[in-house]
């Protein structure tokens, strides 16, 4: 897991393995090609490119596969990649969404609703659980750089609209599309976050037990081995007991 809060945004990634590592590095690089050929190649000319260059690194992506990437959307050969969104329930009517980049939507849309029926999910249409959800940036800093009140200033001051602060670190929410000034005022201000990212942020949970848990588990696993899906998010929530049994 990525992480866990009663706020339940997750990002799941399977991260140790070498063909897992592999799979995120190819995702994220897909991400910075996109971002240049749609933009500027200079990331500080092209606020999505830069976002998508700070989430490599704080993957561990080198520098040399982050060059390759800008330089592939140079190329003009390169394939031409269409973004699209699926929305979903998994278990207990959990809300799925499933962001993608493909070459080809037939073949991406074929295996994602295949995913979900092999997995107890069902593929719905667009916008039927997107309102579960809200386009927010998400910054996140660790314990170790201030303590909550000092956080609550700095991102305020920086432009953010919330903050939430824990013993695993502190998470700041602003407008989507504020996330570029506000992530550059904070980092003025604090130093480099752990990670910078747009993330779909639930409005509403769906609370699951530990048989559920490990039914969503298997979806969203089986949906990020698909080489087209770039993230899952879900909004479940869990009792810290049945996640350590996970």
């Amino acid at each position: 897991m990525a992480g866990h809060s009663k706020w339940a945004n997750i990002q799941h990634r399977k991260g140790r393995q070498d063909a897992a590592r592999s799979k995120l590095f190819s995702k994220l690089s897909k991400e910075i090609t996109v971002a240049a050929k749609m933009g500027d190649p200079d990331p500080d000319k092209n606020p999505r490119l830069r976002l998508a260059v700070k989430e490599a690194k704080s993957n561990s992506v080198p520098k040399d596969v982050i060059d390759r990437a800008i330089k592939k959307s140079q190329a003009g050969d390169g394939d031409d990649y269409e973004e699209i969104r699926y929305e979903g329930y998994g278990p207990n009517g959990v809300a799925v969404i499933v962001e993608a980049m493909t070459d080809n939507r037939n073949r991406t849309a074929s295996t994602v609703r295949s995913t979900f029926s092999k997995n107890g999910g069902n593929l719905g249409e667009t916008g039927s659980v997107g309102f579960m959800f809200e386009r927010k940036g998400e910054v996140v800093y660790p314990a170790t750089v201030g303590d909550a009140d000092a956080l609550f200033e700095a991102a305020i001051e920086a432009g953010a609209e919330d903050v939430e602060s824990s013993e695993d670190g502190h998470i700041i929410w602003c407008a989507d599309t504020d996330l570029n000034e506000v992530s550059g005022a904070l980092e003025a201000a604090l130093g480099e976050s752990d990670t910078t990212k747009l993330v779909w942020k639930p409005t509403t949970t769906t609370e699951l037990g530990l048989e559920d848990m490990q039914k969503l588990m298997k979806l969203v696993d089986a949906l990020e081995d698909d080489d087209d899906v770039q993230r899952v998010t879900t909004n479940f929530e869990a009792t810290d007991e049945v996640m350590a049994q996970l």
